[in-house]
């Protein structure tokens, strides 16, 4: 078997398999995406293509829907449950690795991650993947196939349980793909938080940013526009970061938010409202058409209003990545400006998207 394993929300299948389609396709590989509506996932095959090379040519980062991206190495249906490790062992014998070559006597692998689709129907194999995964782990490093201890460096090996007699075999590379184990980062709604909004923004910096650009792109200090700030959670999440926080809402914030004494609250309709100076960050999550948020934000980068904005777009019920690809190239045209654009369907986010901008080369 040749080709990709994504994860995605369940329920977005459609919309990753276009992406990856349309995506391959403009790269140079011929190739079909097959998955079920509500399963979790997308396998995008490549019969006697290079999966090496097509998953160089569409990088994670740069994936919308896709939570996690994978090389696969095996589908194994029918499996025995008493003996699901034989199978396994052979598989990865004969199979390709993804990442660099691993030097004489050194495990192809760093570290086994056991998963399942994040769905209805896969949800019960959670205890299955635990306990499959402590039987699993001694087996393959006596079989010199895993590492005596997880080397971070070395490609992650990810067994996919589908049902417990089915699963598929895929391989990582740790510079290009998703650090979490399914692809989610786990985060805990803080109990001052205003409300569960908050949580997109800080998986919005967590996944988005790397460790070096947060570093440089939030700072203490800063300030920042939140539009559609009401009831205060991407504001908090600013507040956290240290940013000054110009909050425009007509309706109103909480009052702890308000306390911290670095809010300045306007009542003014966040879509017409401008900043009376330049502005490190803009953030916006109102619900809007999605087509006039690309529009209003684009706007805010080509008169200079930001240097920096997370925001997101409420995609419709159908068309979604017909929707997403014109939001995204609307913004891009009408910004007037070179800039860093990712976009990502986050864990926390529901019928919508996440898109973050800055200047490129930033």
């Amino acid at each position: 078997m040749s080709g990709l394993l994504c994860y995605c929300r369940a329920g977005f299948e459609p919309e990753l398999a276009a992406e990856l389609g349309e995506r391959a396709a403009a790269a140079g590989h011929a190739g079909y995406a097959v998955t079920d509506r509500d399963s979790g996932y997308v396998r995008f095959l490549v019969p006697g293509g290079d999966a090496h090379a097509l998953s160089r040519a569409l990088p994670w980062r740069d994936l919308v829907f896709a939570r996690q991206k994978l090389q696969l190495l095996a589908d194994l249906p029918a499996l025995d449950p008493k003996d699901r490790i034989a199978p396994i062992i052979a598989a990865l014998q004969s199979a390709s690795v993804a990442g660099p070559p691993a030097a004489a006597g050194q495990a192809p692998y760093g570290t086994l991650l056991v998963e399942h689709p994040d769905s209805d129907a896969a949800g019960p194999l959670s205890g299955l993947a635990r306990a499959f995964g402590n039987a699993l782990r001694p087996a393959l490093r006596k079989a010199g196939l895993l590492a005596a201890s997880d080397d971070p460096r070395r490609p992650r090996l990810h067994v996919c349980l589908l049902a417990g007699d089915h699963l598929l075999l895929a391989c990582s590379d740790s510079r290009d793909s998703s650090p979490w184990p399914n692809g989610v980062p786990r985060l805990r709604l803080h109990r001052d938080a205003p409300s569960r909004s908050a949580l997109k923004l800080e998986e919005a910096f967590m996944s988005m940013l790397d460790d070096a650009e947060r570093a440089r792109l939030l700072k203490p200090g800063m300030h920042a526009a939140d539009l559609g700030a009401a009831p205060g959670g991407w504001t908090w999440v600013l507040l956290r970061e240290g940013l000054q926080v110009m909050a425009i809402d007509n309706g109103p914030l909480r009052e702890h938010v308000m306390d911290t004494g670095r809010v300045t609250h306007l009542r003014e309709d966040g879509f017409r409202w401008q900043p009376p100076r330049p502005l490190d960050w803009m953030v916006c999550d109102m619900v809007e058409q999605p087509r006039r948020v690309a529009s209003r934000m684009a706007t805010w980068f080509r008169e200079g209003w930001c240097r920096q904005a997370v925001f997101n777009l409420k995609l419709p019920m159908k068309k979604r990545w017909l929707e997403t690809t014109l939001c995204l190239d609307l913004f891009a045209r009408e910004a007037g400006r070179p800039l860093t654009v990712r976009a990502r369907q986050l864990y926390h986010d529901r019928e919508e998207i996440t898109v973050i901008a800055m200047p490129s080369g930033s």
